[in-house]
């Protein structure tokens, strides 16, 4: 079966230019605020997808370890830069739509500003249900198409494609956004039950960011977050999701990572660890382990 295309942020400078000096503490800090409500007070091994350089790693505190997933490997050295080298950490650069891991090793995964790159979300959705135990939990943020402006353009139109339908609008190269009840839709097929839904950015106006104290702007949006539960109009949506009880986990999850891992090209377990690579014995291939950081996109040989 063919990948669909990956936004690949190798080399990118992403985290700095973005959000460092790209004027989005506004949205970081909400994004914040909507994580501390949904996630679980504990956990024993979190999956972040599309981790970047670990912008929101230190805020999974209640998890004993975090697999940081990125197709970037240079996204991942900056995680690792910022956080560390350590047991509670590991690195992982993988395409998302060919997950690593053994079926049902995570008790909780997330995915901020992730799937609006997926140019086939439910395909990548299907790998997170994979990876999930049964009653793991879901944190998934998605770009809504069904927001306030995009219906004010279209209304007067100024704009071509209707926010009200279902199907997702491609607005840049391989940045999506999607309609809430299709996002709903995915999850549900999947055997995913949303528990919580919040809406994020309601303020995300250039000129009241300038004009406004951010302290106030970051209050005002965490009031209007719960509105979720009723309607979704703003640019982002945070959805908290529990895998129903079909299939089963792995039980204790083992001390070393590499019993985490499966072979991406024909999916065997476990892998054979060679120290500097780790090599499947039911196909042959063989996968970087370089700088504590372990690379799925290409088998080396």
């Amino acid at each position: 079966m063919t990948n669909p295309p990956v936004c690949n942020y190798e080399g990118s400078d992403y985290q700095t230019s973005f959000w460092e000096r790209g004027g989005r503490e506004y949205e970081d800090r909400t994004e914040a605020i909507a994580l501390q409500r949904l996630l679980p007070r504990s956990g024993r091994l979190l999956l972040e997808l599309g981790a970047g350089a670990g912008r929101n790693t230190p805020r999974y505190l209640g998890f004993e370890r975090i697999v940081l997933l990125d197709y970037s490997r240079t996204q991942l050295e900056q995680a690792q830069g910022r956080l560390g080298k350590s047991d509670k950490y590991i690195y992982v650069a993988a395409d998302a739509y060919r997950l690593p891991f053994v079926d049902g090793l995570f008790d909780a995964a997330t995915m901020i500003r992730t799937l609006h790159h997926m140019a086939d979300a439910p395909r990548a959705l299907g790998q997170v249900k994979n990876v999930l135990a049964a009653g793991g939990m879901f944190i998934l943020e998605f770009a809504n198409k069904l927001n306030g402006k995009a219906i004010l353009r279209y209304l007067l139109g100024r704009q071509k494609w209707s926010p009200f339908t279902l199907e997702p609008v491609e607005f840049a190269k391989l940045n999506f956004d999607f309609h809430p009840r299709a996002v709903r839709n995915w999850l549900n097929s999947l055997g995913f039950r949303i528990e919580k839904t919040l809406t994020l950015s309601h303020f995300r106006v250039g000129l009241l960011k300038r004009i406004v104290p951010m302290n106030i702007l970051v209050f005002l949006d965490s009031l209007f977050q719960w509105t979720g539960a009723w309607w979704q109009f703003t640019p982002s949506v945070f959805v908290k999701a529990k895998l129903g009880n079909r299939g089963s986990g792995i039980g204790n999850i083992p001390a070393n990572p590499v019993a985490f891992f499966k072979c991406p090209e024909c999916e065997h377990s476990p892998l054979i660890d060679k120290k500097e690579y780790l090599e499947c014995s039911n196909c042959g291939k063989t996968w970087a382990v370089k700088d504590g950081i372990y690379d799925f996109k290409e088998p080396v040989k």
